[in-house]
């Protein structure tokens, strides 16, 4: 048994049994996971608790009961309940809930969605935007151009059959179909049409210009001023998407220069843009935009960052704030093609291996923003501090550490240390407590970052010998001060300029003592009765005791 996440919920048996059940709230559940990407409800396990009560049973009967009134409080939710038997003898019902192939709802028209670990209402405009990702009739499987299947550029044809036969990622069974069957399987064609799909991917430019949709693709360059310096077009739909990725990165320069670093008594390659970071921003602008609407994509290049501007809003669900952890896929089976011929990897992974790429390199982290209609991902070019890149080469080389460990030194060596919560947030972790085990990993073990503090105020900051080893160790400053000097100095301070304000106490002590620590500072001294103070709010004044 395991914690809440995206794709479990856990719910108290009592919410089906009883005088307190409560099928609405339920119907409403499996609503969220069915317009998400499906799930289970584990019914019968407390909150706060891994395992249904020892003593717990679960009639057989309930198993119908469960399936048969889901199906009538919901529309397009199909359910699978399973009586599952605990590692301490008690019982409790798995309810898979399926991912929905049209829009879910209860059947009085309420909408909801699953998003991270809790079910949230579908409310005004963003009900139609459930709506148009979620068709009745996906867009990829439309045939409404009536291109026939024999008029397909064999060409592509045999190039993209190709890559499907030589991957690792495709089964044997299907690598053994027919050319023709091969298409069907992916969606391509069916009863001998190409489908939206198989349009875009093996179809004549005039047929694929047909599609509306087709994308269109923008580089341009700009100077130190902002002033365009230089501009590539892809617009002649001469290119699938996948042929696309490889063409981009191929034709701009830019994406090929490098810088040399100093690697003692060598000199250290490194590329202006890493090929990966460049080919997953590609690959996620080709694969996730909404292909029932126009636009370009664009490359804005300049001289520190990298701008790439999809049009179409983020899938209902995701957002700047937790698209590190959120998956969506809005073109199924595009998605799945992308996959299989290693173009991309698995769902969910590719901001994670921009945020490791990023920080290994001494660089930002990527950072996404949403407009009205578009959405932009910035990517730094240049490197931050030099020292970060050997810091972050030597910890990997000795270690072997995973993705999300270098993700959090990274964070880490870039700052003079960060709180639980701070790094938490910067993760686009709901709680800081998810930091140790999903994160942090064995750096605590491996001496590769200590801490100070406790619970939410525990502060991480990376080893000073490591620091020190990769000439990172800078000026001492007060932020990793220990509370018991903090209290000992503001005690000091009072002493020789009573009637002061937090913030000229702040002032006075340093400066980079965080405002947040001080002040928890303070109030530890007022309770133990070392200080006093008089007024409120900004008018607040503090002394030290007169016994």
């Amino acid at each position: 048994m395991t914690r809440e996440t995206q794709n479990l919920d856990q719910k108290s048996l009592r919410v089906i049994t009883g005088s307190t059940a409560d099928w609405s709230a339920l119907a409403a559940d499996c609503v969220c996971f069915a317009n998400a990407s499906g799930g289970c409800l584990r019914i019968g396990v407390e909150d706060g608790q891994m395992l249904p009560p020892a003593a717990q049973r679960v009639p057989v009967e309930m198993l119908d009961r469960l399936r048969k009134r889901i199906g009538e409080l919901t529309v397009n939710v199909q359910v699978a309940p399973t009586l599952v038997v605990a590692e301490n003898g008690g019982e409790c019902i798995d309810l898979v809930v399926a991912r929905s192939i049209g829009v879910a709802s209860t059947v009085d028209g309420r909408y909801f969605l699953r998003v991270g670990d809790a079910c949230k209402p579908v409310v005004g405009d963003d009900v139609l935007m459930l709506l148009n990702d979620r068709p009745q009739v996906p867009w990829e499987t439309m045939r409404s151009l009536g291109v026939p299947l024999a008029e397909a550029a064999p060409e592509k044809v045999a190039a993209l059959l190709q890559q499907l036969r030589d991957s690792d990622r495709v089964k044997d069974s299907v690598k053994d179909k027919g050319d023709a069957e091969l298409l069907t399987h992916y969606g391509l064609s069916e009863g001998g049409v190409l489908t939206h799909l198989g349009v875009l991917l093996v179809g004549r430019p005039a047929d694929r210009a047909r599609l509306g949709s087709a994308p269109v693709v923008q580089a341009i360059k700009y100077d130190e001023l902002g002033q365009k310096v230089n501009k590539w077009l892809w617009a002649d739909y001469l290119l699938s998407p996948m042929e696309l990725v490889e063409a981009i990165w191929v034709e701009i320069p830019d994406f090929h220069e490098s810088y040399e670093l100093p690697d003692g008594l060598l000199r250290q390659k490194l590329p202006a843009y890493d090929p990966r970071v460049v080919r997953e921003l590609l690959v996620n602008a080709l694969v996730h935009r909404p292909y029932t609407q126009r636009g370009d994509i664009f490359l804005n290049l300049h001289p520190d960052r990298l701008e790439v501007v999809n049009p179409g809003r983020l899938p209902l669900g995701v957002t700047p704030q937790n698209i590190l952890h959120a998956s969506r896929r809005r073109n199924e089976r595009l998605a799945t093609l992308f996959h299989d011929v290693r173009l991309m990897e698995k769902e969910g992974s590719g901001f994670d291996l921009m945020y490791d790429i990023q920080l290994s390199q001494g660089r930002s982290v990527p950072v996404p923003k949403e407009g009205p209609d578009s959405v932009c991902v910035t990517v730094g070019r240049r490197v931050l501090r030099v020292e970060l890149v050997k810091l972050m080469a030597d910890a990997d080389a000795r270690f072997q550490l995973r993705p999300r460990e270098r993700i959090c030194l990274g964070l880490l060596a870039a700052s003079e240390g960060l709180t639980a919560r701070e790094l938490a947030s910067r993760l686009e972790l709901a709680h800081a407590d998810e930091l140790q085990s999903a994160w942090l990993g064995r750096l605590l073990s491996l001496g590769l970052v200590q801490s100070s503090g406790k619970t939410q105020a525990t502060r991480y900051f990376v080893a000073p010998a490591l620091l020190k080893g990769s000439g990172l160790d800078g000026k001492t400053t007060l932020r990793r001060m220990e509370p018991h000097r903090l209290r000992a100095l503001i005690v000091e301070d009072l002493a020789r300029y009573p009637d002061s304000s937090s913030g000229d106490i702040n002032r006075r002590v340093g400066p980079e003592v965080p405002y947040r620590s001080l002040k928890r500072a303070l109030d530890e001294l007022t309770a133990k009765g070392q200080i006093q103070h008089e007024g409120l709010a900004r008018g607040r004044r503090y002394r030290l005791r007169q016994d």
